[in-house]
């Protein structure tokens, strides 16, 4: 029984020396680690950017097709005579007058 406490004894210091040397390691590269995650927190990387544009037009996109159906359907109610839709026509002409510059012209394909 003494041999094999006598051999555990022995290889624990090898067996622990690995967990030793990452421990180590780890509290070594810590402030590192913690510098890196703030910097790509605080940037926004170029495809990011990209993303979140194009989530911003496909918006302003689905907006303006919203008020052109709107528009529409209060064209057709001011033809029919409702007063109140002549001026809602004017009220979404004007909006969608403001965003359609804020939408980049992108050309159809033939």
């Amino acid at each position: 029984m003494i041999p094999r406490r006598l051999l555990l004894v022995c290889l624990l210091p090898v067996a622990l020396g690995g967990c030793l040397a990452k421990t180590a390691f780890d509290i070594a590269t810590a402030p590192v680690r913690v510098v890196s995650k703030g910097v790509d927190l605080a940037t926004t990387s170029q495809s990011e950017s990209d993303e979140n544009r194009g989530r911003e037009i496909r918006r302003q996109e689905e907006r303006l097709g919203k008020l052109e159906r709107d528009y529409e359907k209060q064209l057709d109610a001011c033809e029919n005579g409702n007063r109140r839709a002549c001026d809602d026509a004017r009220d979404t002409y004007a909006e969608m007058q403001q965003i359609i510059p804020t939408i980049p012209y992108q050309p159809k394909d033939d």
